[in-house]
């Protein structure tokens, strides 16, 4: 890969996950700063950590990989992929999001980025689905940082203390103190399940995230720190239309109708 084509997919990558003020920034300290203070600067300008870790790293792979190409030009590579990513967001849109082996093509979104990227985008609501809750510190961290925002968390997990085959431990503390003490915590009755001609009965396998009615997140991964890093996940990123919407009214009719029970 030459460093010209390094800049471009890694300022796109970095686009994806930021917000475009914040991108704005990153260009503008790389324009202003000299090599020795670069990093510095870029902590000074983004208070936010994940954001934060995000920046550094595309400076450390520049660095690295691409050092031939300028500042200027590396400025322009990220002011550029801002303006194409906030024109991308302003209309309807759907990304593939993925964990597993790159290619040598453009990479998709990460699945813990696109997850991370609703959950602090999130206004008023998210609900939250999943099987499989396990070991998820930045999923957790931006629950609670969007219920210190005011917004109204529903979590939607397979059972509250054990999912069967996978040894017994309580989702909820996986969840971790401070999200369990802000969000409202559903489940799926066994006794409101249908059941097969094996004598199984059914289990909650959704994985998604939805925002505001505004953001759907969806995808086979699990919230555990294995989907989000070592399997081979797949999964799509939608902003507006009407499916977050439709998702989002699903799992609040479940909850009227008694289908889910609050933990």
């Amino acid at each position: 890969m030459t460093p010209e084509r390094v800049i471009v997919e890694s300022a796109y990558s970095l686009a994806c996950s930021l917000p475009g003020s914040t991108v704005e920034s990153v260009a503008a300290a790389i324009l202003t700063s000299s090599d020795g203070s670069l990093r510095a600067e870029i902590s000074k300008r983004v208070p936010h950590h994940h954001h934060r870790d995000l920046a550094l790293a595309f400076v450390d792979r520049w660095r690295t990989e691409a050092q031939a190409v300028d500042c200027r030009a590396v400025a322009v590579a990220l002011q550029s992929a801002a303006l194409s990513e906030q024109t991308h967001r302003d209309s309807q849109s759907v990304e593939l999001v993925w964990t597993g082996p790159d290619t040598d093509h453009a990479p998709f979104r990460r699945t813990e980025q696109a997850i991370l990227q609703l959950l602090d985008a999130a206004k008023s609501r998210i609900t939250l689905v999943s099987f499989a809750v396990y070991r998820i510190p930045n999923v957790g961290k931006a629950l609670v940082r969007a219920a210190k925002r005011g917004v109204r968390l529903t979590v939607i997990v397979e059972t509250p203390d054990k999912i069967e085959g996978e040894g017994e431990y309580s989702t909820i503390k996986a969840l971790g103190q401070e999200v369990a003490a802000c969000a409202s915590v559903y489940f799926w009755p066994k006794e409101n399940r249908p059941v097969g001609d094996n004598n199984k009965v059914g289990i909650l396998h959704v994985k998604c995230a939805v925002a505001d009615g505004e953001w759907l997140f969806l995808s086979s991964a699990n919230l555990t720190q294995q989907a989000f890093t070592i399997n081979m996940e797949l999964g799509m990123l939608v902003r507006s239309g009407t499916m977050p919407s439709r998702v989002e009214q699903q799992f609040e009719r479940l909850i009227q109708g008694g289908q889910l029970r609050q933990v």
